[in-house]
């Protein structure tokens, strides 16, 4: 059939379409239909409404939950008395019938029925069970229990209640004495409802295979056990766990312990630059950045700084402050930014005076640490999720095990562990020597000095009986290091015949190191020091399995987030 025959062909009117333009039957039909669902949901929604505003009227205690108000006035002749509030820590010895009021976060919440509600109620590492009954003197509403129990997790509150003895101690809480039956409960801030981790999984142990950060898996029960990689990656949520808490405020106490032991030995508190012209202390593993029109350098260490000090005359100077090293190490110890601990002083007499101040410093950090009734209850705290935080060996006396690089080497060999007077020695062998030393010396922290001169840098004073040998020591927790040291060389022509013998060769009339050199041309009397690394000192003393656990926002060749 040609195409203009089937062109002349009739064709039927769709059955949508009315006569004149007019909707169909079906179309009049699926109208009605909509319309009357739509009056359906109306009124659902109006008995809804209803039922809400009756029940609303008949509630008791629609004063006593809810959003907090805020003060609406800003005129403090004018405001009422400012509200008394309780930390969860304060609790542990609280009296019966003691009226409180807290702020803290909705760890967990449970309907028991609709009379009773139990929360539990976190803030930092303590915890404590908080109890909503209908009833009692306030009126508690079913209403009040209902919306308790909606409440989501890591929320915020303001409770006030009265504290009870439980008729059997509460094992799921660290206050484990007392419970709160609150009277009062009110939203500060809501968190989410859906989070990307929950804290109550990130409080179980880690996975503790070679790779810390691999993907999340499930345990044994089935529960989430969340990977190192998806807690730094939600390090606010993961930084709530009581473990987290915990360790974060032990790296607060070694600062604060080696603050105190400056100031005990008279030091100068001293704030030196992270930023240099040049890349210094030979060249390697500097970050380069721009700096307006030219190049600058982040910092590998406060060294030249602090020498300098020495030679203005401040005879005892130290300082804490952030350490940076680009070097490209995807290790459990390793960062590209670490927090440092560093000192330097005066020589009068012989560089094991500086030896012998940087292990009574440790000493003394460490000792503290595990006598200190608040640092005690902190590591026990840890102890539960990483098991062993608290067995940290230290040596009887007031004196650390000290030995030679050669005595190290020796007592390797006798274990059967290869090792070389004139090499540094590896990772490996630090730890194997580690647990040799643990097994025989009973001490988890020692000292090694007289480092061969060739694995030291060019400033380090050599021995002057044997200049294969040189004045440097490092320190050690646990098989791994934690501190370098050494009696710097403070003569000019010495220091500058070491840097031309370097390799590569050091310039050091150079613009990056001209003014570190003259300072010592000028005069510079006989002086070490040291630089140790916070976070490996509290990775190390706990036992953490990897030093990102040892750091509130690590930076290393992969991560720069959060």
């Amino acid at each position: 059939m040609s195409s203009s025959a089937e062109q002349d062909l009739p064709t039927r009117a769709k059955e949508e379409e009315g006569e004149a333009g007019a909707p169909s039957k079906n179309a009049l039909k699926k109208a009605a239909k909509e319309k009357e669902k739509a009056e359906k949901a109306a009124k659902r929604q109006e008995l809804e409404r209803h039922q809400k505003e009756q029940a609303d009227a008949n509630d008791t205690a629609k004063h006593l939950y809810g959003p907090l108000k805020s003060s609406s006035s800003s005129d403090p002749s004018t405001s009422l008395p400012k509200q008394q509030f309780t930390e969860l820590a304060e609790l542990y010895d609280a009296k019966e019938d003691q009226e409180v009021t807290v702020d803290a976060r909705i760890h967990n919440a449970r309907g028991q029925s609709a009379k009773l509600a139990f929360l539990v109620l976190r803030e930092e590492a303590h915890t404590i069970q908080a109890v909503i009954a209908e009833g009692g003197s306030n009126k508690i509403s079913r209403q009040m229990v209902k919306w308790c129990c909606g409440i989501n997790s890591e929320s915020i509150v303001r409770a006030t209640g009265l504290v009870k003895q439980p008729k059997e101690p509460v094992t799921s809480t660290s206050i484990s004495n007392f419970e709160l039956h609150v009277e009062k409960l009110y939203m500060i801030s809501e968190a989410a409802q859906m989070l990307p981790i929950q804290v109550k999984d990130c409080m179980r142990p880690p996975p503790m295979n070679e790779d810390l950060k691999e993907e999340a898996e499930t345990d044994a029960q089935g529960l989430p056990v969340v990977s190192l990689a998806a807690r730094l990656n939600n390090r606010v949520l993961d930084g709530r766990t009581a473990a987290n808490q915990a360790i974060f405020q032990l790296q607060g106490a070694i600062s604060n312990l080696f603050m105190e032991f400056m100031n005990q030995n008279n030091f100068t508190w001293i704030n030196s630059s992270r930023l240099a012209g040049a890349a210094t202390e030979g060249g390697a593993g500097v970050f380069e950045i721009k700096y307006f029109d030219t190049k600058a350098y982040l910092t590998q260490s406060p060294q030249f700084f602090k020498q300098m000090a020495i030679a203005m005359d401040m005879k005892r100077v130290c300082e804490i402050g952030p350490v940076f090293r680009a070097e490209n190490s995807n290790t459990h110890r390793h960062l590209t930014e670490f927090t440092g601990l560093d000192f330097e002083m005066v020589i009068k007499n012989d560089y094991h005076e500086v030896l012998s101040f940087g292990e009574k410093l440790m000493l003394y950090i460490i000792r503290n640490l595990q006598e200190r009734p608040g640092y005690k209850r902190l590591t026990k705290v840890v102890d539960e999720v990483f098991p062993g935080a608290g067995d940290f060996k230290l040596p009887s006396g007031d004196e650390a095990q000290r030995f030679t690089f050669a005595e190290a080497v020796k007592l390797l060999k006798e274990n059967g562990v290869e090792a070389s007077e004139s090499d540094d020695l590896s990772t490996p062998q630090e730890k194997s020597l580690g647990r040799i030393i643990h097994d025989k010396y009973n001490t988890d922290f020692y000292t090694i000095d007289k480092y061969p001169s060739a694995v030291r840098p060019f400033y380090t004073m050599p021995d002057p009986s044997n200049p294969e040998v040189s004045n440097s020591y490092d320190f050690f927790m646990r098989g791994q290091e934690i501190m370098s040291g050494a009696q710097r060389i403070h003569d000019y022509n010495h220091l500058c015949e070491r840097m031309r013998a370097n390799d590569p060769p050091l310039d050091p009339l150079s613009e990056g190191f001209r003014h570190y050199t003259d300072a010592f041309k000028y005069g510079c009397p006989p002086h070490g020091g040291g630089g140790l690394g916070l976070n490996r000192i509290l990775q190390f003393y706990l036992g953490l399995p990897d030093i990102r656990f040892a750091t509130l926002f690590p930076r290393d060749p992969g991560r720069l987030a959060p």
